[in-house]
């Protein structure tokens, strides 16, 4: 039989809303304009592939990350999770530190350990699952307050708080010898997506032929390796039009697209919008 085609890439249109559950892996990579804010509230530890590294999030851990880089939650052991989206355009209209915002923007999540958690976060992120499943404008602004007040308060944790990607997950990929060669080549692109690159170039980090190579790859990240440097291209660009004032044109360039035309048709594409409006609906809110 012969492999059927990846599905379209599509980032999902942002939206303010909050939910608890057991978390489900996920079928591939996914992106949307939000700022993403977990908590592992019951059971053991979530992981993530996120932007080339693998990212722990253990029990009673707080993570803010910006969802337009690539994410799948590829390994789970927690059995209750809280997950809160914020649109990106309210989360830069809050004026955080340009240093946090820097952060985020540039792909590196916060992740405060359990011993710098707050012992109301279980009960805050119950509430605000509730108050933000409602239309009623007042609970959501409240909750919204609440949110933003939890951002800033992560922030504040002290550099040797805040966990880094890359860090050793061995509680949940010990003996996998499969998904350290997936994360080899996840890493790869995701640090050289600027460069001209080829399957074969990714293949060639874990001494790989490249047809195997890709069906080691599909069967832990479940899309190409082709997608997969396209959403993270599409995320520098995205991060490109908000902070800089280069030229659409520019930032095609920078973000590793071969031609203006295929930067065009992949934003479009997957966001639903050119890039020049996608510009103008964000960038007036970026922090100066």
């Amino acid at each position: 039989m012969a492999p059927q085609p990846a599905p379209p890439i599509e980032i999902q249109p942002p939206a303010l809303l909050s939910w608890s559950g057991r978390p489900e892996l996920m079928g591939t990579a996914h992106q949307h304009d939000d700022l993403e804010i977990n908590l592992v509230a019951e059971g053991g530890t979530m992981l993530y592939l996120f932007g080339g590294e693998p990212v722990e999030i253990g029990p009673g851990s707080v993570a803010a990350f910006w969802a337009a880089v690539p994410h799948q939650l590829i390994a789970s052991t927690a059995t209750r999770a809280y997950w809160v989206h914020v649109p990106f355009a309210t989360f830069l209209g809050w004026g955080l530190p340009d240093a946090l915002v820097g952060r985020l923007l540039a792909g590196t999540p916060l992740i405060a350990p359990p011993s710098a958690a707050l012992a109301g976060d279980p009960a805050n992120f119950a509430q605000w699952a509730q108050d933000l499943s409602g239309d009623r404008p007042e609970p959501r602004r409240i909750a919204m307050l609440e949110v933003e007040a939890r951002v800033r308060r992560l922030a504040l944790a002290t550099p040797g708080q805040l966990a880094t990607p890359g860090q050793p997950v061995q509680q949940v990929t010990s003996g996998d010898p499969t998904l350290q060669q997936v994360l080899t080549m996840v890493r790869h692109v995701a640090e050289n997506f600027r460069e001209p690159l080829t399957v074969a170039d990714v293949a060639r980090t874990v001494r790989l032929h490249p047809n195997y190579a890709m069906a080691q790859f599909r069967k832990v990240v479940r899309t190409t390796i082709v997608d997969y440097l396209t959403r993270c291209r599409l995320a520098e660009a995205r991060r490109l039009l908000v902070t800089t004032a280069l030229p659409v044109p520019d930032v095609a360039a920078e973000s590793g697209f071969s031609s203006v035309s295929r930067f065009y048709t992949a934003f479009g594409a997957a966001c639903g919008m050119p890039p020049a409006a996608y510009r103008r609906e964000n960038q007036h809110d970026q922090p100066r």
